[in-house]
């Protein structure tokens, strides 16, 4: 995990003898002024994107087919204005990331196949233990589940459920693109990549704190192919650790890969698999395989977690350009 330490608050455009930074070049605001610009950039997006979940007034419960229609077009319309708060930022700061906006944000075609495959992998294996379980507790073999999986009824299905398209793939891809792909380039000049891992997910955590549910995340426990609620809500306390843990491993991988599609799967898988259900497993008939499963994913999670997100498996990565413009060299995440 040493390659999420950073190297403290700093600011990359203040000037250094041996080079100016390309935003002192430009004539741009003050390194201060460019971090407050960054700063409310930021929050402005996370309240806009909390904020047009909320804007519909209405009775129904949240899982109502209606509810999402409505909540499905605000996201969607502040997720497509988000690249343009970028654009404003960086005219307002005056740095020039070295690369296109669609670049800077994650979409790119270099190393796209090993960004979409080896996160995804890395996740599943930190979830070893719950995917055991699933497959323990599920009634049927696995030919009857890989017949479903490549069933088109059942991909059918999915795709005219409502909660289904909410959480595995309007919630991933419209978070992850505006709280990753767009608040990231923003955040990392002025605090430095390391910082930015763990500030980039305060803002989620701070816009959604305290309605109901903090954005539409799944907090569930699993059992068999069920989805059983937790008996007790959890605490916002609860939510907002959990949600701030989940958004700096998504953004450690954004800037390890340089692209937006592993964070976005590995977001939606994380959704369909839930929080682990760790009490159940303790509960377990066969517990202890069950607790062996749950460490080897974590240490072998621990294990690969560098070699599998090394920059040299996807190319140039866009973080690190824009960083070496504004004068910083030396990233620890970019190596």
């Amino acid at each position: 995990m040493a390659a999420l330490g950073g190297d403290g608050l700093r600011l990359l455009s203040v000037s250094r003898p041996e080079r100016q930074p390309e935003s002192a070049a430009l004539g741009g605001p003050g390194p201060g002024l460019c971090c407050w610009v960054s700063v409310f950039s930021c929050l402005s997006l996370a309240c806009s994107y909390v904020g047009s979940l909320y804007v519909w007034k209405s009775e129904l419960p949240r899982d109502h087919p209606a509810v999402i229609k409505r909540r499905f077009t605000s996201v969607l319309v502040v997720s497509s204005l988000s690249p343009l708060c970028v654009l404003l930022w960086r005219e307002l700061t005056g740095i020039q990331p070295g690369t296109s906006l669609l670049t800077l944000m994650g979409f790119r075609l270099e190393g796209i196949f090993p960004a979409a495959l080896l996160p995804l992998l890395l996740t599943m294996i930190l979830f070893l233990g719950p995917l055991m379980q699933l497959s323990m507790d599920c009634p049927c073999d696995l030919a009857d589940r890989l017949k479903v999986v490549l069933a088109p009824r059942s991909w059918a299905r999915c795709l005219t459920d409502m909660r289904w398209l909410r959480n595995q793939v309007i919630a991933p891809l419209t978070e992850e693109l505006v709280f990753r792909a767009c608040m990231l380039p923003m955040l990392a000049p002025c605090t430095g990549l390391g910082p930015a891992v763990f500030t980039c997910p305060l803002f989620f955590g701070v816009a959604s704190f305290p309605p109901e549910q903090c954005g539409e995340h799944l907090l569930v426990c699993r059992k068999g192919m069920q989805v059983w609620s937790l008996e007790a809500s959890p605490s916002p306390a609860f939510q907002f650790s959990y949600t701030a843990v989940f958004g700096a491993y998504t953004a450690f991988l954004f800037i390890r890969t340089g692209h937006l599609i592993g964070p976005v799967l590995c977001h939606s898988f994380c959704n369909y698999m839930g929080f682990p259900a760790v009490c159940a497993a303790l509960e377990h008939p066969q517990r202890r395989l069950l607790l062996a499963g749950y460490a080897l994913g974590v240490g072998f999670f621990l294990l690969l977690l560098q070699p599998l997100t090394d920059p040299k498996l996807y190319g140039s990565l866009p973080l690190c350009v824009l960083l070496e413009r504004a004068g910083d060299s030396e990233a620890p995440l970019c190596s």
